[in-house]
């Protein structure tokens, strides 16, 4: 069998990749990009007041999922997407449902600008790879997602990564 008989069988399957793994991803990780975690604070684990409840239950998340390994469609702790990992948390920790995928959880609510920002809202982004991705705000500029580099962590909306890569944010 020549080359050109391969190619021709393999280009429908790189086609299918392709399309697979632009759905909800991250550029794969590069030194100072933007999943360094974020450390919790006793104050965030400790927050009471009207968003109180979202901040414990979002904390509790982190907690039990940290590090659990990204996998594109993945939605349990075996692994897990952007996506899987904002609709399974609003299920189990907020008593919500969400769509599946990044494209349909950034129809849902109402947009509101960074400034008023508060926790539970779904943050965006559109890192340079053109690749959206999705996170949950929790407080005090730090964000839960699943990142391709890091998996289940904590992130800083500030870091130049991350602020360079937002989008929007809407509270469903």
């Amino acid at each position: 069998m020549g080359v050109q008989p391969q190619i021709r069988i393999l280009m429908p399957w790189l086609l299918v990749a392709l399309v697979v793994l632009g759905g909800c991803a991250t550029a794969p990780p590069e030194a100072g990009r933007g999943d360094a975690p974020v450390r919790e604070t006793a104050a965030g684990r400790d927050a009471v007041g009207e968003n109180g409840g979202i901040v414990h239950a979002l904390y509790d998340q982190h907690e039990e999922w940290a590090g659990t390994p990204y996998r594109y469609g993945g939605s349990s702790r075996a692994g897990v997407d952007c996506s899987g990992f904002v609709q399974t948390t609003y299920a189990s920790r907020l008593g919500r449902a969400l769509p599946r995928t990044t494209r349909q959880q950034a129809r849902v609510g109402t947009r509101v600008g960074r400034e008023a920002v508060q926790p539970g809202d779904l943050v965006f982004f559109r890192p340079a790879d053109k690749q959206r991705h999705v996170g949950i705000y929790v407080e005090n500029g730090r964000f839960l997602h699943a990142s391709t580099s890091r998996g289940v962590t904590l992130s800083d909306l500030d870091n130049p990564y991350w602020r360079n890569a937002y989008w929007m944010a809407r509270r469903p």
